[in-house]
This record gives structure tokens, sequence and C-alpha cells, in this order.
């Protein structure tokens, strides 16, 4: 197999002009997203952070990458290798890695603290993603947004009585995950978008909705944190592991919810 064929190979599988996911190119991306984690778990304990401490810091750059996702949905910035997946997962990801590397530098000498640092480069980030993205429909604001405020507080409540919600964290991490389900819901049920991921998408088929999207979520989600916060003992590991998790959930959810907002 030729360079060229090769290249051609990765263009057709994980590289997308187009939306769409299949299961081997599924799997492999969770390989590869496997190691990366890895990697960063390494990255924090030489740089002695822990991974929870950036959970607020990073949801600008969270909100930078999805957004630009949106904007290149609806035509605003232009179909580039770039702005598609994994193009700008990539370059989102090594912009914060690089923020967070010089900002624990820039602690170390001057003492400001790196959180804020993060935080002020990845509001930074967005600003012109935030000005192209000026025509955003109301309708859809409360369509997605009251589902997922409706259920947010009803495991508010339920977090009263179960420590493993009374953690702030873990409720962050469902409720940035039944984002991910609402706008989901909203758009495939109400505006006739499709559902690009494998498993979600069998499952909406099967049950001729979207809105199974809620149950699969919390289905999904309260074991992984039962069995992160039961079994993993080691702090950076499982802190890395909930951040990873509430980045692939708190994603999709703002990519989702504005390429709609933006697109009717």
């Amino acid at each position: 197999m030729g360079i060229d064929s090769i290249i051609q190979y990765i263009q057709e599988n994980f590289v997308y002009l187009h939306p769409g996911y299949t299961t081997y190119n599924t799997i492999v991306f969770g390989i590869i997203l496997g190691l990366v984690i890895l990697l960063i778990i390494r990255m924090f304990r030489w740089i002695d952070k822990d991974p929870k401490d950036l959970f607020i810091p990073l949801i600008p750059f969270i909100f930078f990458g999805s957004s630009a996702r949106a904007l290149v949905d609806n035509g605003i910035y232009p179909l580039t290798y770039a702005l598609v997946t994994p193009g700008i997962y990539i370059l989102t990801g090594l912009t914060a890695i690089f923020t967070l590397l010089a900002s624990v530098l820039i602690e170390r000498k001057i003492g400001w603290d790196y959180r804020y640092v993060i935080f002020a480069v990845g509001a930074a980030m967005c600003v012109p993603n935030i000005y192209y993205a000026q025509h955003i429909n109301p309708v859809v604001v409360f369509q997605v947004l009251a589902p997922w405020a409706l259920l947010t507080a009803v495991f508010v409540l339920i977090g009263r009585k179960w420590s493993l919600l009374k953690d702030k964290f873990n409720l962050s991490i469902l409720s940035a995950h039944l984002l991910d389900a609402s706008s989901t819901f909203i758009a495939v049920d109400y505006y006739g978008y499709g559902e690009q991921h494998v498993l979600p998408n069998a499952l909406t088929q099967l049950a001729d909705s979207a809105i199974i999207m809620y149950p699969l979520k919390i289905a999904v989600i309260l074991p992984a944190l039962y069995i992160i916060d039961t079994y993993v003992e080691d702090k950076t590991i499982r802190n890395m592991l909930k951040l990873a998790i509430f980045i692939l959930g708190l994603a999709p959810g703002i990519r989702n919810f504005l390429s709609l907002a933006m697109g009717t």
C-alpha cells in the first residue's frame, strides 16, 4: 500500500468533510482516546495538578471547539479538515494542553493562579465564535433547555439523599450528558436531523424516537460514576476519567444545541 493509498484510506475512514461514524472508526477513536487519556494522566502527575481543578477553566475551550463546529454546520465557517472531526478536537485539545503547561509555568514564575489563566485564554478564543453566532432561535433554546433544566433539577433533588450526586462534579457530568440527550432528542424528533453515532442511532431507530437518549445517558453515566468512585483509588486517574466523561458529554451537547439553534 503506497503513501497515497494510506492517505486516501485515512481520509475516507477517519477525517470527515461530511457527517457520519461507523463501528470501525468509533472503536479506533475510542482506543486513541484511551491512549491520550493515559498520556494526559502522566502529564498531570508531572505538573503535580489535579484534573478536577480544570472542570470550570476548560469550559471555554469546550465551547470554542463545539461552537466552531456548529458554525461550520451552518456554513458560517468554511468546511475544512481543521474544523471537522477529528481536526477540531485535535486543534482544541492541543491548544488546551499547551495553555495548561504555559499557565503552570506562569504560576510558578509570577504567582498567577493557573486556573484563571486557562479560563481567560479560552474565553478570549471564544470571542469570534460568539460574534458570528448571532442568529439564535429562541424557540429552539427553550425546547432544548427546558427538559434539560427539568431533569437536572430532578437529579439535584435526588442528590440531597444520594451521596453519588451530592458531589457537584458528578452532578455536572450527568447534567452535561443530559444536555447532549436533550439537544439530540429535539433535533432528531422535531427538526428532522439524524443521529450520527452508531449505538445511539441504532437505539433511536429501534425506539423510533431519540427520547431514548435520556434513559441511555442515565443508564450509562450513573453506573460509570459509581464504579469510578468506588473502585478507582488513585485521585489523578479518578478525576481524569471524570473530566474526560464530562467533556464527552458537554462538547457534543453544545455543538448540537448551537447547530440547531443557528440553523432553524
